[in-house]
């Protein structure tokens, strides 16, 4: 059963999220209130069989004609992701800065979230090779993807959409890889368990080396262990500031890992463009 989730803010502006419950709601959002206009962010759930590669589907409609343009900003995740658009469709590395997208008029789009080490046996080489970069994805799935591209981007109905994709990636099924599983159960710890706060904790409490880690995460999820960690605290941070409680810093500098406050601040500041206070202040305006 999906959950809906609206957002309240003194505007014109109306605003749905819609997610499985096992997707869950969207994590690493800057939350930058849309002063007018419409938008709608589903999230859904592949089936069992590509629930091994697939993370989930996400659709994101807008209707800001009219309206000025929105900037719509994210987090990056240790995720590829398969976004398709009017007549286009790219593969997305992963992106080690924000990502930031001008909404305006009237468009949609529909992407396609992997799991940490799921896009390596379509991509067939190093995932890291992708990083900070987009390619064309008829470059790696042929002009099979044209077909798709056009249905995800017509007018038809979301379920419609969901099925086509799970029958293009199902007819695609690469070969089981147990090493898959390993890099998603890896990157899944070190979301689940706070106190991972370094690649040392992580080689402790897998019982794997770091030189072992490092390439197994350069391989198949194509970003640093060191890199994951750091950016899954960024989320809690995130998370912390969503529920409008006033931080000790002092404290969470340490709990996320940080040698000291300073530290904490800066790398919040170098990835996201402003500081953490001035990012409180800019949901305060707005609660």
């Amino acid at each position: 059963m999906a959950v809906i989730g609206k957002t309240r803010q003194p505007s014109r502006a109306q605003i749905e999220e819609v997610f499985d419950p096992e997707v869950g709601r969207a994590r690493g959002i800057l939350r930058r209130p849309l002063p007018a206009g419409k938008l709608s962010h589903a999230r859904r759930g592949p089936p069992p069989d590509l629930a091994h590669w697939i993370a989930h589907y996400w659709m994101i409609t807008w209707d800001l004609r009219g309206c000025a343009p929105h900037i719509a900003e994210t987090l990056p995740h240790p995720n590829i992701h398969v976004v398709f658009e009017k007549d286009n469709a790219v593969v997305s590395g992963i992106q080690t800065r924000k990502f930031s997208r001008l909404l305006e008029g009237r468009s949609q789009v529909f992407g396609i979230k992997f799991k940490p080490g799921g896009f390596r046996p379509l991509l067939r080489s190093s995932v890291s090779s992708l990083a900070d970069s987009t390619v064309p994805a008829n470059r790696i799935f042929g002009k099979a993807v044209d077909a798709l591209t056009t249905m995800l981007a017509s007018s038809g109905k979301e379920s419609e959409k969901v099925s086509a994709a799970n029958a293009f990636f199902r007819a695609r099924l690469p070969e089981p890889d147990d090493t898959i599983r390993l890099a998603g159960q890896l990157v899944a710890r070190i979301f689940a368990e706070p106190n991972i706060k370094t690649v040392n904790d992580l080689a402790t409490s897998t019982g794997i080396s770091k030189r072992s880690l490092q390439r197994l995460f350069n391989d198949y999820v194509g970003a640093s262990p060191k890199w994951v960690i750091r950016r899954y605290r960024l989320h809690e941070l995130l998370e912390k500031f969503d529920s409008r409680r006033q931080p000790n810093w002092a404290q969470l500098a340490i709990d996320l890992g940080y040698f000291d406050q300073a530290h904490l601040i800066n790398d919040f500041k170098s990835l996201v463009g402003y500081t953490p206070t001035q990012y409180q202040s800019q949901l305060a305006k707005h609660s």
